[in-house]
């Protein structure tokens, strides 16, 4: 892990050195200071971290300091200290460059995040989540940005030079809440699953209508005015962006999947796929100018069932902790350059501007977090309580993404150093005032915390079971509902797609037994790496190699016998209950 992280370094303070030399020819102190600094931490950060979340241990180490300041406030103040080290020399900091971020560091932690999404959680509220990405990013934008507008008319603000295309482009560039900063937070306070997966789901969907909305406004800025032609064709375009940045997501996952049904006799290139089709599918999105956060998490949704079943174990853990590993260098470098970029300046201060966008910022999620729950809970069974509604506003972290979003403005913008003054105030104000608070509120409020324990075998099945149950209920009461979605789904994965994507005769195995050895293997495997069984039993690669018994089939003939029992008994079923409504 050191080497690979002092690869990574190397790698991506070079490509930062080489924008500085562009900007500044010369050999300079300050990179190979830079350098030096964050190798050694990334050296220390991997080297002594034996679990996979991949923490810091001079930060954990200290319990009480770990309990109140958030990893992601430390690594800003190591950045800025840095920064102002290097500034004081003499030397010019290297910036935070936006290629850099959105080409190498921003997709190993959004693949890290789709790849090891929480599908049925994901699934069970992604209405919810599609509500607050969509409705609650664009009431930020233009609530934030008109009330900007607004504020600049005032005479004795003195910004009646900015105007309101201008504003509306501000305020898209700050209505995203960041996939990194709540990843960075959330997961150190142990949130419960429901609250971390509103919070985590939107600051990733919310990546295309942000994209969007960046894209439009800064056309409409060029162009100077706007009609509803160009509305409409808005509207087209975040369509495009978010459903094609899905749809290549989905392809590729499909070959990587299909991929890794050949890679039985090479074992040592399972994981390089999984990495090779992610990138790939990122880059071709960005190719295309679609979204490319929406192709990668769709990719390694779609691939995971089907790569993980055709994968060994050791290719499995590889791809675990690699991830793992990578994105937490990247979001080092991302807080560690935040704070060196924040030293770099130039900065323009107007307090009126600055003030103004923090409380705007807070007032347009609290408003929107609670205008759309109002009208979100008259749908959802489980409701979202006040606490619940509380922790999703104060929870919505602006971070990275709104930095280089802001960096991608042109020189040539009359407010450019004002608008990224308070993108910079606006984000050390969610990550460290919000992220050091939360975790006290969350204790005061008593908020559910987040199970450390796994659901056994039993839990699994007999959710499973639930499962099909309820999809039967729907069919006997002629309820096409989200269950029987589900198992039309699953039914046409298990007869087609599994067919081609899995390698031998696995996809024929029945679902809940499948299920079933698939939980008994993973759970053994955990008792074994944890010491609660013998190292003299068999290892888990020779469990895997162990040929499963043959099932006993049912013939063609009986199975469609069958089928007509079954289908003409529940459609006397739907008869009866017509009749007695």
């Amino acid at each position: 892990f050191c080497v690979y992280s002092n690869l990574i370094a190397t790698n991506l303070i070079g490509l930062v050195k080489n924008g500085v030399e562009e900007r500044s020819p010369g050999p300079g102190m300050g990179s190979s200071l830079l350098d030096s600094v964050l190798q050694t931490y990334l050296c220390l950060n991997t080297k002594s971290s034996s679990q996979p979340a991949l923490h810091p241990p001079g930060f954990h180490i200290i319990p009480r300091v770990s309990s109140v300041v958030p990893e992601s406030c430390l690594l800003i103040v190591v950045g800025l200290l840095v920064g102002g080290f290097i500034k004081v020399i003499g030397e010019k900091p290297p910036v935070l460059d936006s290629q850099l971020f959105f080409l190498c560091l921003l997709p190993p932690i959004i693949l890290d995040a789709g790849y090891f999404l929480p599908i049925r959680p994901f699934t069970d509220n992604v209405g919810t989540i599609l509500v607050f990405a969509v409705i609650g990013t664009l009431w930020n934008a233009f609530f934030v940005g008109g009330s900007l507008y607004a504020l600049c008319q005032i005479e004795s603000v003195d910004l009646a030079g900015i105007g309101l295309l201008s504003c509306l482009l501000f305020g898209s560039i700050v209505s995203a809440v960041d996939p990194v900063a709540v990843l960075a937070v959330f997961e150190e306070i142990h949130i419960n699953e429901l609250l971390h997966i509103l919070v985590f789901g939107e600051s990733l969907l919310n990546d295309a209508v942000t994209v969007v909305l960046y894209n439009l406004f800064e056309e409409f800025y060029k162009v100077g005015t706007v009609t509803v032609l160009d509305v409409f064709l808005g509207v087209v375009c975040f369509f495009v962006v978010s459903l094609g940045g899905v749809l290549v997501g989905v392809i590729y996952g499909f070959l990587a999947a299909f991929t890794s049904r050949f890679t039985s006799h090479t074992r040592v290139i399972e994981p390089l796929f999984v990495f090779l089709y992610s990138y790939m599918a990122y880059l071709s999105s960005e190719l295309f100018h679609l979204s490319g956060i929406m192709a990668l998490i769709a990719c390694g949704v779609v691939m995971r069932p089907y790569v993980e079943a055709n994968i060994s174990h050791k290719s499995y853990t590889t791809i675990k902790y690699f991830l793992k590993m990578w994105s937490s260098v990247s979001e080092t470098l991302i807080f560690i350059f935040l704070g060196v970029s924040t030293v770099a300046g130039p900065h323009a201060w107007n307090w009126a501007f600055v003030v103004g966008t923090v409380v705007l910022c807070l007032v347009s999620r609290v408003l929107g977090v609670i205008g759309l729950t109002f009208i979100i809970n008259k749908f959802r069974i489980v409701k979202l309580t006040k606490k619940d509604q509380f922790i999703v506003a104060y929870g919505g972290l602006r971070g990275a993404i709104a930095f280089s979003l802001g960096y991608l403005l042109s020189d040539s913008h009359p407010t450019r150093h004002l608008f990224l003054t308070a993108i910079i105030t606006v984000i050390f104000f969610t990550v460290f005032v919000q992220g050091m608070t939360i975790r006290p509120l969350v204790e005061l409020l008593a908020v559910k915390r987040k199970k450390e324990s796994k659901r056994s075998i039993n839990e699994e099945i007999h959710t499973e079971f639930l499962d099909h149950l309820l999809r039967g209920v729907e069919d006997v009461c002629g309820h096409y509902g989200h269950y029987h979605w589900k198992d039309k789904l699953s039914r046409f994965n298990k007869t087609y797609v599994k067919r081609w994507l899995i390698a031998g005769e696995n996809f024929r195995e029945p679902e809940l037994i499948a299920f079933y050895r698939k939980m008994e293997l993973k759970q053994a495997i955990m008792m074994v790496e944890s010491g609660q069984l013998s190292s003299s039993l068999p290892s888990t690669v020779s469990m895997q190699n162990i040929e499963p018994k043959p099932i006993p089939r049912v013939s063609k003939k009986q199975e469609e016998e069958i089928r007509r029992i079954l289908r003409s008994n529940l459609q006397n079923n739907k008869q009866r209950v017509s009749w007695t409504f």
